[in-house]
């Protein structure tokens, strides 16, 4: 949800990597010079990524006990994104500062969001890469129900926790285009809504940490 919030009102990708890389060298390429908002999303995602490294190393936890402060900070970094979006309306200038910071901080929380998967629950599917929880759906769908010998190792288990994720990535992507078209800036309080409810969940360890 955030990745499409940040895309369609800020023109960047805040958890797309990938994107951004694709875009940098297309532009680079073929369309000249890459926008500064776009130049920045890959070093924004690398130090906010050092960041929470460090923030979990003056923590002095791993593990599980990291979910609940992490899941806490990156609520709070929504939470910034929004004000800062309602207040500037960085949405009416793609290409200004305003637009550039709101940006980069969207970028900051899903990092975290990212680093907590690594750091807090390393066995838990990514809520991002969706090429590859698509793939694992397929397979192990596949394997399920087939029968017989399975190519995928625990197919039903990793099904079982693959597929909600993809269903709820894309109803999280249309729900978040629903909300830009509908709320503009105040579109950002979804993400920031699903963030606290993923902070109310978290001494339960076996959530995972919704996809916005």
């Amino acid at each position: 949800m955030v990745d499409v919030i940040g895309y369609l009102a800020l023109k960047v990708f805040t958890a797309h990597v990938t994107g951004n890389l694709v875009l940098i060298a297309a532009l680079v390429v073929r369309g000249g010079p890459p926008t500064i908002d776009e130049i920045m999303a890959v070093p924004v995602f690398v130090l906010a990524v050092a960041g929470v490294w460090f923030i979990s190393k003056a923590l002095n936890r791993r593990g599980a006990a990291l979910v609940r402060p992490l899941l806490l900070l990156q609520l709070l970094l929504l939470t910034v994104t929004l004000t800062v979006a309602v207040i500037y309306d960085p949405a009416a200038n793609p290409r200004g500062v305003m637009a550039d910071v709101t940006a980069s901080i969207a970028i900051s929380a899903m990092a975290c969001q990212f680093s907590l998967l690594r750091l807090g629950m390393p066995v838990a599917p990514s809520t991002a890469v969706m090429t590859g929880n698509l793939t694992t759906v397929v397979l192990t769908l596949l394997d399920t129900v087939s029968g017989g010998q399975q190519l995928m190792k625990g197919s039903a288990d990793q099904l079982r926790k693959t597929l909600p994720l993809v269903i709820g990535f894309f109803v999280g992507c249309v729900v978040g285009t629903a909300a830009v078209s509908w709320f503009g800036n105040w579109a950002w309080s979804f993400p920031v809504a699903l963030a606290a409810l993923a902070v109310v969940l978290a001494p339960k360890a076996e959530i995972t940490p919704p996809s916005f």
